[in-house]
């Protein structure tokens, strides 16, 4: 346990972070997941890219790590998109 003033604050605010952080992260992995699952939906993926793009800005992850993700999502969806076009003919 912190004994000084400064840490005890610091411990608070890791804290109320943490919890913070978790709760985007989850929202943005069931997003993800949810894409997934629903074989890259246009609406779904739109959502996804939105999720990211908060955690983004949001400064809860890096730009470089959404840039990435959303990167491998779209290469995804396109290639769903494609063999749904390829089965529809």
């Amino acid at each position: 346990m912190p004994i000084k003033r400064a840490s005890v604050k610091d411990v608070r605010k890791t804290k109320t972070r943490t919890a913070y952080n978790t709760e985007h992260t989850a929202k943005t992995k069931l997003a993800l997941d949810m894409a997934r699952k629903s074989n890259y939906a246009p609406e779904k993926v739109v959502d996804a890219v939105k999720q990211l793009d908060k955690l983004a800005q949001k400064g809860i992850v890096h730009k470089n790590t959404a840039a990435r993700k959303k990167s491998r999502l779209m290469k995804k969806a396109n290639a769903a998109k494609v063999v749904t076009k390829a089965t529809a003919s």
